[in-house]
């Protein structure tokens, strides 16, 4: 009995050792290297398929995809050290701040904004907290609504494409898909795409948009002291007496273009993500040198920032990666497909259970590390089972996007924690998220009871 349920102990040892703060990469690669070992001197795990390891290794490297990665890195950084986000937030808070609830209504549209151009969520939260949270509180927001606007805003990096994290999910699913038809003895292999994603997430980002301002508008509305309506916005060293319309233009232009290029070119089918990232990666250096913010010492600031997320993020893949081998040495997903065959509902009991898991690892676990390791488990089982790819990934996304407002855990807390005034507890961020993540958890609950909100577009653009 101990011996069939090693996977689950793998599992569960990952999760105690990732609780305790041990490295992400090291953690997955030493406890699959540990079991594998302990398997070898037990004769219940053949060590023969630890040669397969260095050309899973290849693989990854060899993998166009995922060269998307560091190109939507360095633009996201790129942007945020050239100040349009800055400009951009000014200039909205301008426009918007003397309706009820105008500042935080102008946070959630540059929010939106930034993801669509981005995508990194740590970028977006400290800007935000930076710039707007003072603001807020100085005209007498309440602590909670204002850290719950920011913090969710920052989020949407998440699923608005393009989404680094679409850009993992892609990948991990694409796989889990051919997987899943090999299974069923499919021998012409369909696929599943970035691209799929980004164009089947694009509903449901405006959608979770339009969730946020409602709720913001409903506050301003019903409990106009937690968002008073103000006659001062955000300062900035810009010409006072330029018209407002005319600056806010002006800042919107360099994102809607940039927007275009990118976002634009996937939907259209001009270029593949990768080939988006490029384009987007120079439009950043573009931008950042129209504005007059690129110098040496900034590239310089900007390579080191991209050299260091890339680098975390393929070390992570790396040890998921051996993880995975181990886990399907010892029959893991064997083990997971039994288990949820015997689960009652079928396919929608089996996925009621996988969405609740993530959701829960969201709480003590990063988006990647749910990526990486829970994904490839369960996800060629689910598949297998009929359900729509394109539909499962938006609907992991979005459950994944609860990771970074679930407390203890949640990176875009942290974030805010780090850039917010002493004068904010910690307490008032946590109350603050908790709408917002109930927000996106009606957003999963319409997008199962509506897949086509999510699959109509994709089929639509084939």
């Amino acid at each position: 009995m101990l011996i069939e349920f090693l996977p689950l102990w793998m599992f569960a040892a990952v999760c105690l050792l990732l609780m305790l703060g041990y490295p992400v990469a090291f953690t997955l690669a030493g406890v699959a290297l540990l079991f594998a070992g302990g398997g070898i001197i037990a004769g219940v795990f053949d060590p023969s398929l630890m040669h397969t390891f260095p050309s899973r290794i290849f693989g990854i490297m060899s993998n166009y995809t995922l060269v998307a990665v560091p190109l939507f890195v360095f633009m996201g950084v790129m942007l945020e050290k050239s100040r349009l986000a800055e400009t951009l937030l000014s200039n909205m808070a301008r426009a918007c701040g003397r309706l009820p609830g105008g500042l935080g209504l102008s946070v959630i549209l540059v929010g939106a904004m930034l993801a669509a151009s981005t995508g990194i969520v740590g970028a977006t939260v400290v800007t935000m907290g930076l710039m707007s949270l003072p603001t807020m509180l100085r005209h007498g927001y309440h602590p909670s609504l204002a850290t719950g606007t920011i913090c969710a805003t920052g989020t949407l990096g998440q699923i608005i494409p393009p989404s680094i994290a679409l850009v993992l999910l892609g990948d991990v699913l694409s796989n889990a898909y051919q997987q899943a038809q090999l299974r069923l003895g499919v021998l012409n292999l369909q696929t599943v795409s970035v691209g799929d994603l980004f164009v089947g997430a694009v509903v449901p980002g405006l959608i979770l948009v339009l969730l946020y301002i409602v709720y913001l508008l409903a506050v301003a509305r019903f409990a106009p002291h937690k968002a008073p309506t103000v006659t001062q916005t955000l300062e900035d060293n810009s010409d006072s007496t330029a018209p407002t319309g005319g600056r806010l233009w002006l800042s919107l232009v360099p994102v809607l273009v940039l927007i275009a290029l990118v976002l634009g070119s996937i939907l259209t089918g001009v270029a593949t993500p990768t080939e988006a990232a490029g384009v987007g990666a120079m439009g950043a250096l573009i931008l950042a040198a129209a504005q007059r913010q690129l110098n040496r010492e900034r590239l310089l600031d900007v390579m080191r920032s991209t050299v260091r997320i890339s680098a975390m993020i393929f070390t992570i893949l790396l040890g998921a990666s051996l993880f995975s081998l181990v886990f399907r040495g010892f029959g893991g997903e064997e083990l997971v497909h039994e288990l949820f065959s015997n689960l009652p509902g079928g396919h929608i009991g089996a996925l009621l259970v996988v969405m609740l898991v993530i959701f829960l690892l969201g709480f003590i676990l990063d988006f990647i590390e749910i990526t990486f390791v829970v994904v490839p488990i369960v996800g060629p089982v689910l598949l297998a089972m009929g359900i729509d790819p394109i539909w499962l990934g938006i609907m992991i996304a979005i459950n994944l996007q609860t990771s970074f407002l679930t407390p203890p855990f949640g990176f875009a807390l942290f974030y805010l924690r780090g850039v917010a005034p002493d004068s904010v507890a910690t307490a008032d961020i946590y109350r603050g998220v908790a709408p917002f993540i109930a927000l996106q958890l009606c957003l999963l609950a319409a997008l199962a009871i509506w897949p086509g909100l999510v699959t109509w577009l994709p089929s639509i653009m084939r």
